[in-house]
């Protein structure tokens, strides 16, 4: 609404077109296999339900959360459709996951007794999906594991607890294919396919490509691709975002801008002095909003007309930036990052600022930043 528009402190304006062509791209680029999009940290920060339900409408047949409070969330919103939910803790809610239809991933024998003994009281069968640690070292089931694990779930599928409708792993550098790992990891994987199959397991998707592996190593699609990062129109490797666009742009404002003579100290420590007279203009958020410490004297921003870079040490609830005596006044608009267009940042640049990865400037998002949907349907 106008007046809500005109007053925001900060805004993260969401871009449900452009979410919706990401899908679609993606979509094609995963040949013959189905997508998974990934809508796990509140969809990277974008919005867990928008972000799920635009997905949904652009193709996506499948969805996933790693957490199960997150995929149950998605179910009380009315978002229908496969969803696959994977980071479980012993006593986690099996029994209202199976009531809502979600998919459960299981990754050794606490988890499938868990799942096993919640399907029997509910009265119905669980679907799950069985992951093996290739060698991330994460969640999944060890290797010396494996045999084990897909005995158990053969058992449970004979009584009808469950059904195993998947078999997973995920890449540790997807993103350098050329790394041995990926060759040992893919391994690994067919591997422990071959072993559960022989078993007697016919699953409906096998699945192992995250964003980098789709682009990349098209070997490793198996019959389904599990996209995040690239959904946001953001690269998990170089080149891999080409023909996607950004999803969040992060705009602010002016909360004052005054004129100081050369040598003023700025900010905390003052690790920043003006060179001139110049004028400084303050921004009024902080790392408490998701704006990262470490991009201090070094974070990009597009304020009157060009780029500038956050002078001094970002505060709590503020920064500041030298404007270098250039003409600009409260309320006028400051754009953190976004897609570019208008020469703004990327989140990748400020991932480069503060000498991190994509992922953590859009997730970092906190929530007192309110999120602006476009292209809503």
């Amino acid at each position: 609404m106008a007046l809500e528009w005109a007053l925001a402190r900060v805004e993260a304006r969401i871009d449900l077109d452009a979410l919706r062509g990401n899908v679609k791209a993606l979509v094609s680029r995963a040949g013959e296999a189905d997508l998974m999009v990934v809508v796990k940290a509140n969809a990277y920060g974008h919005g867990l339900v928008p972000v799920a339900r635009a997905a949904r409408a652009a193709g996506a047949p499948w969805l996933a959360t790693a957490l199960p409070e997150e995929a149950l969330a998605l179910r009380a919103a009315g978002v229908d459709g496969r969803i696959l939910t994977w980071l479980w803790t012993p006593g986690g809610p099996f029994a209202e996951a199976i009531r809502a239809d979600l998919d459960v991933s299981i990754s050794g024998q606490w988890d499938l007794a868990e799942v096993v003994a919640a399907a029997r009281k509910t009265g119905r069968t669980a679907r799950i999906h069985l992951k093996i640690d290739s060698g991330l070292g994460r969640n999944g089931c060890p290797i010396r594991e494996w045999p084990d694990l897909v005995d158990a779930a053969v058992k449970a599928q004979a009584d009808e607890s469950v059904n195993v409708v998947g078999l997973w792993s995920h890449l540790a550098m997807a993103e350098s294919p050329w790394h041995a790992s990926v060759a040992e990891q893919v391994k690994a994987f067919t591997d422990a396919l071959r072993l559960a199959e022989q078993a007697g397991v016919r699953p409906e998707v096998r699945h192992m490509a995250n964003s980098a592996a789709t682009a990349l190593l098209p070997d490793t699609r198996f019959d389904l691709v599990r996209t995040g990062l690239s959904t946001y129109g953001l690269p998990s490797a170089p080149n891999v975002a080409e023909g996607l666009r950004p999803v969040m742009t992060l705009a602010s404002r002016f909360s004052s801008v005054k004129r100081v003579p050369a040598g003023q100290g700025v900010s905390y420590g003052l690790k920043y002095r003006t060179a001139h007279e110049t004028t400084l203009g303050l921004v009024p958020v902080g790392y408490a909003d998701g704006i990262p410490l470490h991009a201090s004297n070094r974070g990009p921003v597009w304020a009157a007309g060009k780029r500038r870079t956050v002078a001094g040490r970002v505060a709590m609830d503020q920064f500041i930036i030298d404007l270098h005596g250039d003409q600009a006044q409260a309320g006028d608009e400051v754009l953190i990052f976004g897609p570019g267009d208008q020469g703004e940042p990327t989140a990748e640049d400020w991932a480069r600022a503060a000498d991190t990865i994509p992922y953590e400037i859009v997730t970092r998002i906190g929530a007192s930043v309110p999120r602006v949907y476009l292209g809503e349907r």
